[in-house]
């Protein structure tokens, strides 16, 4: 069994019904009872301006699954949400879904960087994942709160639920 942080980012359609909507996708490849949502936030998009603000979390739970079995189900939950996968880089969509941890695994190949590899500098993983574990130390031995300490809101506000 492994502990995972996924994060969540939408902007298109109806960004909130496609969050709810992989939040319980999610804990459907979860281990029973071991998925925890952080607060949604609504933040500017990174890369192309001229596009919608997202909606924004994290998700922590327990799986069996392997690294890229969990890959394949998240871009799968993707799929079935209507994501197209475009050649723009950051670009708006229906779905986005991260693997941000996975234990304390370090890896790179052609298909998965562990820990996610922009992680450290997006304010829109960094404040939910706090939200979730704000005493968690990731696998290179930097604790987050250390993170947090560089890492201004941007203008990133919580959605009132």
């Amino acid at each position: 069994m492994s502990r995972v942080y996924v994060a969540l980012g939408a902007n298109l359609g109806d960004p909130l019904a496609h969050i709810k909507a992989a939040q319980a996708a999610l804990a459907e490849i979860a281990i029973s009872g071991s998925l925890r949502q952080s607060p949604l936030y609504q933040s500017q998009p990174m890369g192309p301006a001229d596009q919608p603000p997202y909606i924004n979390g994290v998700c922590v739970f327990d799986t069996e699954l392997a690294p890229h079995a969990l890959l394949d189900a998240l871009q799968a939950i993707e799929q079935t949400q209507g994501r197209e996968r475009k050649d723009e880089r950051w670009g708006p969509r229906t779905l986005d879904l991260d693997i941000l941890l996975y234990d304390d695994v370090i890896m790179h190949d052609d298909r998965l960087t562990l820990p996610h590899y922009g992680m450290k500098q997006r304010e829109f993983v960094l404040y939910p994942l706090a939200d979730l574990c704000p005493d968690l130390i990731l696998p290179c031995a930097t604790p987050l709160a250390t993170l947090l300490l560089t890492c201004p809101l941007n203008g990133m506000t919580p959605l009132l639920s």
